[in-house]
């Protein structure tokens, strides 16, 4: 029915209204309400009755909103655009038709036709572009532990939750560009909002730093994360180094007592060979000097 009228209406011999709306693409934020302009002039004072507005999809001409008879016509209304439009009636003698879009989705985005007719008509098409923010993007990296210079690892940056999708930029330390050996994957959830995650894989050099840069295609650079990797071959982490110190001196330690311990009983043991020793040589004496006595007599 819609579309019958609205051919009705361009089939009308008159000068055309003078229809204005946006050059450039609106963006609307996701979740948000949104107005689309739309404005006309070349008319004198009118009634608004005389007034009909329609707003619909470029592409199927479905309807989005519709008025005329002095109120909104919703009849035709495509589904999906329920209880979420509507104009400024108290507006529209000044010649603003714009369409308020409530609670804008990524099934909005598109191009919208606004066509007036009073006295004469006139159109114009709209494209709106709808952007969702990410979440701030996140690093993380594998493996975590034993790394040292040389060995492979793969960093990961992820982030949540936008649209459309997302460009992701990695840089080193020294804020050059990295586009080898990296992969990206967006997914988009039931709302049409993405999740993305991008992996480069580097060679880890004694201290790496790395930065992910996430850059939305409407609203900008949205966030950045940055994660330095330290890798030092075999040097002992901190805590390990004194825990070593610290057995090598009691170790040390306990060789110095026991060296003491075995000197002295070496020094113990010496001793009381030497003092046997004495004590033989004396008894040895002792029944020498006993035997010469007992032979003196027999000689006389």
């Amino acid at each position: 029915m819609l579309a019958l009228l609205l051919c009705a209406l361009l089939a009308l011999h008159a000068d055309a209204l003078d229809v204005r709306v946006p050059e450039s693409p609106a963006v609307a934020l996701f979740g948000t309400d949104a107005v689309l302009n739309c404005s006309f002039s070349g008319v004198s004072e009118f009634n608004l009755s005389e007034l009909s507005v329609f707003w619909q999809l470029s592409d199927t001409k479905r309807a989005v909103h519709s008025f005329w008879q002095s109120r909104d016509q919703l009849s035709d209304q495509e589904e999906r655009f329920s209880n979420r439009t509507s104009l400024f009636p108290d507006q529209l003698p000044a010649g603003n038709a714009s369409l308020l879009l409530r609670r804008v989705r990524v099934a909005d985005e598109g191009s919208y036709l606004c066509f007036v007719r009073v006295q004469t008509y006139g159109s114009g098409a709209m494209l709106m572009q709808v952007a969702a923010p990410f979440s701030k993007p996140l690093v993380t990296w594998g493996p975590e532990s034993a790394l040292k210079p040389g060995d492979v690892v793969a960093l990961s940056c992820v982030a949540y939750g936008g649209y459309p999708e997302a460009e992701v930029l990695w840089q080193d330390g020294a804020g050059r560009n990295l586009t080898d050996n990296v992969t990206i994957s967006q997914v988009a959830n039931e709302e049409g909002l993405f999740s993305v995650r991008s992996v480069l894989t580097v060679i880890l050099e004694p201290s790496s730093t790395y930065s992910c840069r996430l850059m939305h295609p409407l609203l900008g650079e949205e966030g950045q994360a940055s994660v330095t990797i330290s890798a030092q071959g075999l040097v002992f982490p901190p805590l390990a180094l004194w825990l070593t110190v610290a057995l090598a001196v009691c170790l040390l330690a306990l060789l110095v007592a026991l060296a003491a311990v075995c000197r002295r009983k070496i020094r113990e043991s010496c001793e009381e060979m030497r003092a046997e020793e004495e004590a033989k040589e004396l008894e040895e004496a002792k029944e020498l000097e006993e035997a010469k006595s007992a032979e003196t007599p027999l000689k006389s």
